[in-house]
């Protein structure tokens, strides 16, 4: 029998609620002289086919966040619920891309690297993870690049594969941890093209964290804005309205510069003027 190629699509679409529930939560971590406060009493919410982008400076504690969510790091206070159940561990329905891509095992094959997973979790035998791989692949243009080692490819084709290789295992949400941001600027804007078509065919959820306003302005259908450390929630605004063509237009910038101020401006009366249509602040 066949494996299923895009089950993780139809299964993300058939869930009533929200998929992923961040309730209340705060996170810490401890260095030698202190417990730093990472997060304090964050809240969100994600839905099926969502791209939802966690957007804040250095420090912020959104990569923090987002190992929490893949069941890395325990919140010191609050809930994290996929499909309505606690996340206490990291799990299959989680997987995450990061953007140091010499996770990918450098004696395997492209292809191998994307099938190791399903073979390691006992997702499938070997014949049906590589017809899952080889499907992959050729979703992110790969095919010909199956029997190469990671040592010969480029920066943006390394991402390409850890991106197969997470939706080869057709988790619930997939997590992208700053993926391109090691990526020069040309390769960067092909691979946010190439994410963003393949939401489209795939239709999966996704969870992406970025420092770019104009990286989550293209990315995101919704973006939640992080405070400097520690981060809490600044607001909450749609922009499922822009694509990589609104660059550089009037009204893109005009918003990126909103966004910079809802960021960065301690006064509650930074919210007026802004101008967005669709916006849920939080002081």
């Amino acid at each position: 029998m066949n494996a299923p190629l895009q089950g993780h699509a139809a299964s993300n679409l058939h869930t009533t609620g929200p998929l992923l529930a961040v309730d209340n939560v705060s996170l810490e971590y401890r260095t030698p002289e202190r417990v730093v406060r990472a997060t304090h009493q964050v809240s969100f919410e994600i839905d099926p086919a969502d791209r939802y982008v966690l957007l804040g400076p250095s420090g912020c504690g959104k990569s923090t966040l987002l190992k929490s969510i893949a069941g890395f790091i325990k919140p010191c206070e609050g809930e994290i619920r996929l499909l309505g159940q606690k996340v206490e561990q990291p799990g299959p329905d989680r997987i995450v891309v990061f953007q140091e891509f010499d996770q990918l095992p450098p004696w395997k094959t492209v292809k191998q690297n994307v099938m190791f997973p399903l073979l390691a979790s006992k997702t499938l035998k070997r014949a049906e993870a590589e017809e899952r791989a080889l499907h992959y692949l050729d979703k992110v243009g790969l095919t010909a690049f199956a029997d190469a080692y990671p040592h010969t490819l480029s920066g943006g084709m390394k991402a390409r594969v850890a991106i197969a290789r997470a939706l080869a295992m057709q988790p619930k949400i997939l997590l992208m941890d700053e993926p391109f941001a090691a990526l020069d600027a040309l390769t960067r804007r092909k691979m946010q093209e190439e994410l963003l078509l393949l939401w489209e065919e795939v239709r999966f959820t996704l969870l992406f964290v970025t420092h770019s306003i104009e990286e989550a302005l293209v990315v995101g259908n919704r973006i939640l804005l992080l405070s400097p450390h520690p981060g809490r929630v600044r607001a909450e605004i749609h922009s499922h309205q822009y694509d990589l063509h609104s660059l550089g237009g009037v009204e893109f910038q005009a918003s990126a510069r909103r966004i910079h101020r809802l960021l960065f401006d301690e006064a509650p009366e930074a919210e007026r003027e802004l101008g967005f249509a669709d916006i849920r602040i939080a002081y």
